[in-house]
């Protein structure tokens, strides 16, 4: 209701300053005692999956909260669990300015962010700030001017650095504004970057005692003989869970619309049939051998029930929280009791 009265306000200024304002007005809230009144209560729905306990089986997709700076605010919303990053080895500031459009007459939103973010550095001291000790998912990438060909090491190292504060650790390699990136997808590239994380995370399990899930995000954009590598790469190398999916490249369903040809991935309800048939191909090729996180177009309880009854143990939401705000957390989480 509270996020109802203020949407007009927030929508009527730039969007990413809106976006900045918005997290820094539930970070407020969050401090003064006030940000569960801005969400309905969230009924528990305990899920397991990754060898993890979820409270409830809604999260928070990453991107919103790239630099880790709102998770005790965004904890108090009522996620299942939180996501946050894409977090980068070095700083870096992403592409310019604007890269980030709203349509709203089709409940969607373009970005190009470039993976905007503090490093790691700076990213896990926000991390170690927070008092929230749920589900907390770390999304992993490479610096915009590390070659193809090195961008494993960039991973490691992000794994490395942030293994002991992640619940999970996801390997995001299908992001569209990283010039390149989405070629680690394919199948050499991937069976490559995914053994060499496998390897590593074996040496991480030795060392901290735990062995920390690692899930891969890939690209709604991927046709069926991609998703059929991907799932055997996955299989192959142990990985713990598949995120299904990224922002899409393709512009069905925004043709002609302000804003529609703006370069970067488009979310929320256009891409929602893309995201939801990758996530049914690759349940049809695991079989439930591995979870899968549905993200893509959630903009109510249906679509969440859709995405549980086409495979999926979790959900994420990002646009729809734009569009909805706090209350469509609850909507989820009960359209998951009637799946």
């Amino acid at each position: 209701m509270l996020y109802a009265l203020a949407r007009p306000l927030l929508f009527a200024l730039e969007p990413e300053l809106s976006h900045r304002l918005t997290l820094g007005l539930v970070g407020a809230a969050q401090a003064l005692g006030l940000a569960r009144l801005a969400a309905q209560r969230v009924a528990a729905r305990p899920v397991r999956a990754m060898g993890l306990e979820f409270p409830n089986p809604v999260g928070l997709a990453a991107g919103l909260d790239k630099n880790a700076e709102h998770i005790d605010a965004l904890a108090a919303l009522g996620f299942g669990f939180i996501e946050v990053g894409t977090v980068t080895p070095r700083p870096q500031p992403g592409n310019p300015r604007p890269r980030l459009f709203r349509l709203p007459g089709a409940g969607a939103v373009i970005n190009r962010f470039g993976f905007n973010n503090v490093g790691l550095d700076a990213f896990l001291a926000n991390v170690a700030r927070a008092r929230w000790r749920g589900v907390l998912g770390i999304n992993i990438g490479k610096n915009f001017d590390t070659p193809l060909e090195r961008a494993a090491e960039d991973y490691r190292t992000c794994l490395e650095r942030v293994y002991p504060a992640a619940s999970y650790v996801t390997v995001n390699v299908s992001s569209p504004n990283t010039r390149g990136l989405r070629a680690l997808q394919e199948d050499e590239a991937l069976d490559d970057l995914l053994a060499r994380l496998a390897r590593a995370r074996e040496r991480l399990a030795d060392r901290h005692g735990k062995r920390v899930p690692l899930a891969l995000k890939v690209s709604p954009d991927l046709d069926d003989a991609q998703l059929r590598a991907v799932a055997a790469a996955v299989r192959k190398h142990r990985f713990d869970a598949v995120v299904a999916t990224n922002t899409s490249v393709s512009r069905e369903g925004v043709e002609g619309l302000p804003h529609a040809e703006e370069a970067g991935g488009l979310s929320g309800a256009p891409i929602r049939a893309r995201a939801t048939r990758a996530l049914a191909a690759l349940a049809a090729e695991f079989r439930g051998e591995v979870p899968l996180i549905g993200v893509g177009g959630i903009m109510s309880g249906p679509d969440a029930a859709e995405k549980f009854a086409r495979g999926a143990s979790l959900v994420q939401i990002y646009t729809g929280l734009v569009y909805r705000g706090p209350e469509l957390i609850a909507e989820c989480a009960s359209a998951c009791r009637a799946a």
